[in-house]
């Protein structure tokens, strides 16, 4: 193993409350819709590209008007999360401070452009992340983005550290071992590898 890299929510923090408050702003706002959102029903979309999301959330809007409102949901997040950040999962901060003295650490998440640097920003982990990548980015899957960070940084036996079945899916398309964070929000049955709690990840690699 050369690296590790890890999704963002579920995995290192949560902002479901912050996301909804967000959001609810945004569709208000923005739009005529008599939706509101609340965190429990954005945890089951975390991890999906940002059309899936779009698809999942507004239905009942044109496919345009369904992007443009998900960009002004995405925006006023970014503003809203500056402010009002997520909650850092226990041992985030210590582990992730700890596994960077031997290992470089890295990001790939499915969201919109900004969200990862917000996260560092607020949480104070910037230092300790060389590199990331996402969806907003590269507008691929996740398993494709993964691959796309790779090369960039030259890495050859990394690990992914995520919480849904879809960041599973990805490691297999990308060929690299998958570590369940089953705290977060997702189920991946078949998992091999587990941690219950984030700094079981030093107990592994340190």
């Amino acid at each position: 193993m050369d690296s590790i890299i890890f999704d963002v929510d579920g995995t290192i923090w949560d902002s479901t409350e912050s996301v909804a408050a967000s959001w609810n702003k945004a569709i208000r706002e923005s739009s005529d819709l008599d939706l509101t959102l609340e965190p429990v029903s954005l945890s089951r979309v975390f991890g999906k590209t940002m059309t899936e999301i779009a698809d999942a959330l507004f239905p009942a809007l044109e496919n345009d008007k369904r992007m443009k409102l998900l960009d002004i949901c995405f925006d006023e997040e970014n503003r809203y999360l500056e402010d009002h950040p997520g909650i850092l999962y226990p041992g985030v901060t210590e582990t992730i401070k700890s596994l960077a003295l031997k290992y470089p650490l890295y990001i790939v998440s499915n969201c919109q452009c900004g969200y990862i640097e917000v996260m560092l920003r607020t949480t104070g982990l910037e230092p300790y992340i060389k590199d990331h990548l996402c969806f907003g980015e590269t507008q691929v899957s996740k398993g494709e983005t993964i691959l796309m960070l790779m090369e960039k940084n030259g890495l050859k036996s990394p690990v992914y550290v995520g919480d849904t079945q879809g960041d599973a899916d990805s490691c297999k398309t990308a060929g690299i071992p998958f570590i369940f964070a089953e705290y977060g929000f997702g189920n991946v049955p078949d998992a091999g590898t587990r941690i219950h709690t984030f700094s079981e990840l030093a107990e592994m690699y340190l």
